[in-house]
């Protein structure tokens, strides 16, 4: 964690600034240059809240003082105070955050946990592709990135981040799950920042940001207007939010393939994954390489989990997510780019006098 990040970190529930604990400090190379940075601290909330920094990372979700417990409770002399003052203020929130959130975090820290960082391509892209892929979700250029302060909601295993810090935007990426960790791991550009979030309670300071860039993610939240919701105050005045939505599709293969999910997607993660690789994957490997797909099996293997193993998987009309945009009042609602399998819309946010 580079020091400099705490100015855009705010507690997840209470909104409140953070102080930082540091208990120790490293070095990693950014750019070509050592720098130091945070390996290990504890971020303090104006009350009751705490979040653990370990690997460079702010472990900022709601559930952190329960998934860190043993970094916590080894540099917190107070720590078992500190949880049952929370558990038993908070009971009830936080059963509901945890039970939401558990097999989600599973479920992708799993999917991402097989990519290879230096063989596999994301989604088809290799790094170039992404990085167009992205100007052309949001609508910018290579001349308009430079000096941008971008949110990405949602950033699995960080590379889109990196390219984005390369052209001259400085990119917070959170993510939900453990890839985070790789993310940061693999990062060597100064201006892409991670940490671990939750896009229903993002831990970042309202109206900073002049995009806020959610891509595939609001569809396998428990409800994704409200994640929209969530994520709004965090998009400047004037400012672009931008989100990437599966649409409905009435194909045979596609409707049958959520009927299996139904079932499916309620078994044992590991159960799943042995699953589907020895039915779907055999399957699908023919299929693409059929149609002249170069797709690796690793690769592969990451479609199918994305698409069975998520406890949600929403789709949504265009009019009706256009919908969320026009509710809280933005301007420029359009689809900027459609596949086989979604679309991303963008909107701009109007300014207070406005509203």
């Amino acid at each position: 964690m580079q020091e400099s990040l705490l100015v855009l970190l705010r507690c997840p529930v209470t909104k409140s600034d953070l102080k930082l604990q540091v208990i120790a400090r490293g070095h990693k190379q950014y750019n070509g240059v050592q720098q130091e940075v945070i390996e290990e601290g504890i971020l303090f909330a104006a009350e009751d809240w705490f979040y653990p920094v370990i690997k460079g990372i702010p472990r900022l979700i709601v559930e952190a003082y329960a998934d860190y417990e043993p970094f916590l409770r080894q540099h917190l002399p107070d720590y078992e105070q500190r949880r049952l003052g929370l558990e038993n203020k908070y009971h009830s929130f936080i059963r509901y955050v945890i039970k939401k959130n558990s097999r989600t975090k599973q479920s992708f820290a799993q999917e991402w946990g097989l990519f290879n960082y230096e063989k596999d391509k994301v989604w088809d892209a290799d790094t170039a592709g992404m990085f167009q892929r992205f100007l052309d979700e949001t609508a910018e250029t290579r001349a308009s990135l430079p000096g941008n302060l971008i949110f990405d909601a949602g950033c699995g295993n960080g590379l889109l981040n990196q390219s984005i810090a390369q052209h001259g935007a400085t990119v917070l990426g959170m993510d939900f799950c453990l890839s985070i960790e790789a993310a940061y791991r693999q990062n060597s550009e100064s201006k892409a920042l991670f940490i671990q979030g939750d896009v229903q309670y993002p831990p970042v300071a309202f109206e900073q940001f002049d995009i806020v860039h959610c891509s595939g993610v609001l569809i396998h939240t428990n409800n994704p207007e409200l994640s929209f919701s969530c994520l709004d105050p965090h998009v400047k005045p004037g400012g672009k939010l931008s989100v990437w939505l599966y649409h409905p599709r009435q194909d045979f293969i596609h409707k049958l393939f959520n009927f299996i999910r139904r079932f499916t997607s309620k078994l044992p993660l590991r159960l799943q994954y042995y699953l589907y690789a020895v039915t779907l994957l055999p399957v699908s490997y023919i299929i693409k390489r059929i149609k002249g797909n170069k797709q690796n099996i690793r690769e592969m293997m990451i479609d199918i989990l994305d698409w069975f193993t998520p406890e949600f998987r929403h789709q949504f009309e265009q009019q009706e997510a256009a919908t969320w945009y026009y509710k809280r009042i933005y301007a420029g609602v359009i689809t900027t780019t459609v596949n086989l399998f979604g679309y991303n819309m963008i909107g701009i946010k109007q300014k207070a006098s406005s509203r």
